[in-house]
């Protein structure tokens, strides 16, 4: 047999501010993985998706246009709301991506596999969210913040 491996996202679970479009195709690259794996069982494809947690590549600086610090500031807010407290690395969303078109994963098809820290998974506390939610993005520009500020109390 063969596998299809779809580029999906955890932002389709929930919603966030001025990424409705994004989430509305990821969700539908979600159900293409679905009702693909059945579309094509027949012909022994297996479909699956995988939704890569934050993940700091060169496309913050070249296409997202930030700097070293943006860069640096951006991953420690995502890290303060990951339940493993870090952000993932290239090399292990390619391991999940490896496995997933293998044939370890021979009986697995049509599933969504989150490589987020649990970020989509667990519900994290107040407490344990406090570094994340002392600054908040005021305005996006290319993908990023324009400014974070302390909110209001």
């Amino acid at each position: 047999g063969a596998a299809v491996v779809l580029n999906a996202s955890g932002t389709s679970t929930k919603g966030s501010p001025a990424f409705s479009v994004y989430s509305a195709t990821k969700a539908a690259v979600r159900s293409f993985a679905r009702s693909w794996s059945v579309d094509l069982k027949e012909r022994k494809i297996r479909v699956n998706a995988i939704s890569p947690g934050m993940v700091v590549t060169p496309a913050f600086s070249n296409a997202l246009g930030m700097n070293d610090a943006q860069i640096d500031q951006f991953t420690a807010q995502a890290a303060g709301r990951t339940p493993l407290g870090r952000s993932g690395t290239p090399d292990e969303i390619a391991k999940a991506v490896v496995f997933l078109a293998s044939d370890d994963s021979s009986f697995v098809t049509g599933v969504e596999l989150f490589v987020d820290g649990s970020l989509t998974q667990i519900q994290q506390s107040r407490e344990s969210q406090a570094d994340s939610r002392l600054r908040v993005c005021e305005g996006l520009v290319r993908g990023g913040c324009l400014r974070t500020v302390l909110p209001a109390e």
